[in-house]
């Protein structure tokens, strides 16, 4: 090999480990600044405006709902759909602290999402429907754009002024359930 050639393999050699080394720190920064942290408490632009004044058919039944109509309560709103393996496992939580909380001015809606009537009629009939709790239709999935909803599960939280105030992106479980309730509820930022 000729010292040109050794030359140029040693530089190669330098470039190559000057380039992972590089690499290495940029993907430290990155999942060192995510770390402690929960994904599932994905920043929202939504966060602090008002939703929507939309009008919602019921899942089963006649009717519809508004938003407006809601106003006083705090609302948990639910993006879910029967063919979400995670809509499954959060269900049961959900359904129960909607059953803690129905007498404290506290309104849980499940949305269906991009599902069929009769296949969201069966899960819920499966795995029980929410004493109180609205299950209503999004056509076209006009309320899921209007949330900026990415993928179900995910659930909003929305204050007594009509204002989105949280929103948790997957499966819930009772205690984040519970922990953002009571953070509106004594009037604080649930994030």
């Amino acid at each position: 090999m000729s010292e040109t050639q050794t030359s140029r393999s040693k530089l190669r050699i330098w470039i190559g480990t000057g380039a992972a080394v590089v690499l290495v720190g940029l993907l430290i920064a990155v999942f060192a600044g995510r770390f402690g942290e929960d994904p599932r408490l994905v920043d929202s632009p939504l966060i602090g405006e008002q939703v929507s004044a939309m009008q919602l058919e019921y899942l089963e039944g006649n009717g519809s709902v508004s938003f407006d109509e809601l106003r006083g309560n705090i609302v948990v709103v639910n993006f879910w759909a029967s063919w979400c393996i995670p809509c499954r496992t959060e269900h049961r939580h959900l359904t129960a602290v909607s059953e803690a909380y129905a007498d404290r001015d506290v309104q849980f809606v499940g949305i269906v999402f991009q599902d069929e009537v009769g296949s969201a009629t069966r899960f819920l009939d499966e795995l029980g429907w929410g004493d109180g709790y609205l299950y209503l239709l999004d056509p076209g999935s006009r309320a899921a754009v209007e949330f900026g909803v990415f993928g179900v599960p995910e659930t909003f939280f929305i204050d007594p002024a009509g204002r989105i105030v949280h929103k948790i992106a997957g499966p819930v479980n009772s205690t984040m359930l519970t922990a953002a309730i009571d953070s509106i509820l004594a009037g604080e930022d649930p994030a």
